[in-house]
Parts: structure tokens; sequence; C-alpha cells
């Protein structure tokens, strides 16, 4: 297969998974897969929650398509795939996990606009405890902040988390 077109479809699966990911942020994870992912709208305790066992699930798709283009003979275009599956993947452990919820301690700041409206759209996300009424499911793609301010007043708070002291506050989970 032609590396053009191989990078191409890299960059074309990136994309879509964005598209893969709301939908399932939205109707698996805040629907019936709510049993692991409540563990994320919660306070972590320790290193790991059960919400963490996504990134292993979602991550068989693109390791079966690794293995399949490299060893099984499927058609060559399966890794490209899986591999745009799996930057995907990094991509979001980068930004979910170590900009926006500090799994691994960092002095990073958003500047740029772009980092400052998705870090706030993903907080705003986590200022709902509940299944229901949670805003801003992308991850790379976000609605702007006060579009979802004004979405969560709009539905009377319904699920907002309560203020914390700032002495009782825990790292963002």
């Amino acid at each position: 297969m032609n590396a053009l077109v191989g990078i191409l479809i890299l960059f074309a699966t990136i994309a879509a998974m964005e598209g893969v990911a709301y939908v399932a942020h939205r109707w698996i994870m805040h629907g019936p897969g709510w049993f692991l992912h409540a563990s994320h709208h919660r306070p972590r305790h320790g290193n790991w929650e059960w919400n963490d066992l996504y990134f292993v699930i979602f991550a068989a798709p693109s390791i079966t398509l690794l293995v399949g283009g490299s060893f099984w003979g499927w058609h060559p275009a399966t890794i490209w795939v899986g591999a745009g599956i799996a930057a995907y993947g990094a991509i979001y452990l980068g930004f979910h996990d170590i900009i926006v919820h500090q799994r691994i301690p960092n002095r990073y700041l958003p500047r740029s606009r772009y980092m400052k409206r998705i870090v706030q759209a993903h907080r705003l996300h986590h200022a709902v405890e509940t299944r229901e009424g949670t805003v801003s499911f992308g991850f790379l793609v976000a609605p702007r902040p006060e579009e979802l301010k004004a979405e969560l007043k709009r539905r009377g708070r319904a699920g907002v988390r309560a203020p914390v002291a700032a002495e009782a506050r825990e790292p963002a989970t």
C-alpha cells in the first residue's frame, strides 16, 4: 500500500475517532456503561478507577486491526486504521488524563484559546456528578464554555456538584 494513502487513512481515522468517542461517551458511558464511568465523575481515591477499563476496551479494536494487518493477512489498510485508533488514544491520554485530570502531575497551563476551551469544556462536563444533565461529550472538539454554562443553568443545574471548600478539595478526577 502506498505510504501517502496510509497516512491519509491514519489521519482520517484520528478525525473519525472524535465522532466515535463522542457517541461512546454520550450514549454508552453515560448510558448502560455508567456502572464503570460513574467512578470518573466522583473523587478518585488511589491511582485507578473503574472507568480505566474503558481504555482497555477501546484499545481492543486497535490491537486487533494492527495484529490482523501485520500477521493474519488482512488488508494493509487495517494497520493504518489500527494505528489511527491508537494515535487517537495517545492524544486522548495526553489531553484527558495528563493535562485535564493531572494523573501524572505537571505544571501545564493552557494558553491558547483552543486548549483553554477544551479544558474548560471538559471541566464543565465533570461539574455534573450524575449520568443525566451532563454537557460536552467530545474530547478534542467542544462547544464554547459560555454555551455549556448557559445549558447547565437552563437545566436548573441538576446534578451539578456542590462547591468544595479549598482546604477539602481533592485533585480533579
